[in-house]
């Protein structure tokens, strides 16, 4: 693939603002990266566990640019998850820990659209991972939306919920391996390490924003 310079473009679309002091990161070893990600997932619910066990084999885990910080929200994700796993019934627990698991994959996919696929979009070397990213983005809003429609007391409700997990799993999966992967190929350091200034700033505007939609997308 060749390289595709996009500093100037990125720069420009984020109102042409140089990555500030605070944005710089440095790299973090990849089990504290994981570690730090599963504890802002359990001060949801300090009181469950948070079971995530392996994890996918990404290279991205602890780096200091775009893709170490959505692998970061993945690791938190997966977090969730597994807590929601350990909920019965119509809990607080539950209620609280789907709630913030709304508005986190909402907050993050808008987030990440912006910073990471409008861009590699433009290149026809990635231009097919990013729309199947983006597609996979529609498609667990729409599980979101139909589990939030549903009684979570159900018996149904935490089948409908396994396949939710089985859905994000797969997609967070693929971007780390593979669509993360290509991407990387085509944007320079400083581009990935900007980007991941428009990806906290998006992220931060969106969780403030989420609202838990409830629509029954799909048949009993």
């Amino acid at each position: 693939m060749r390289k595709w310079v996009l500093g100037s473009e990125i720069r420009a679309k984020a109102g042409g603002k140089e990555q500030r002091a605070e944005d710089r990161v440095r790299p973090v070893a990849p089990r504290k990266a994981r570690a730090d990600a599963v504890a802002k997932a359990r001060a949801v619910a300090p009181d469950l566990a948070a079971r995530i066990g392996s994890t996918p084999a990404t290279k991205f885990r602890g780096d200091p640019d775009i893709f170490g910080r959505l692998v970061e929200d993945h690791d938190r994700h997966r977090a969730l998850l597994a807590m929601l796993e350990e909920t019965k019934g119509k809990s607080p627990d539950r209620e609280r820990l789907f709630v913030e698991l709304v508005h986190e994959l909402k907050a993050h996919a808008a987030a990440e659209e912006q910073a990471l696929w409008s861009s590699v979009l433009r290149n026809p070397d990635t231009t097919d991972f990013a729309r199947h990213a983006i597609a996979e983005h529609k498609e667990i809003d729409d599980l979101l939306a139909d589990l939030a429609a549903r009684d979570m007391a159900s018996p149904g409700w935490i089948r409908r919920f396994a396949a939710l997990r089985e859905e994000y799993l797969h997609h967070i999966r693929e971007e780390e391996q593979e669509q993360f992967v290509a991407a990387e190929e085509v944007l320079s350091l400083a581009d990935r390490r900007f980007m991941r200034t428009v990806f906290n700033r998006r992220k931060q505007e969106e969780k403030a924003a989420a609202e838990v939609e409830k629509k029954i997308r799909f048949k009993a």
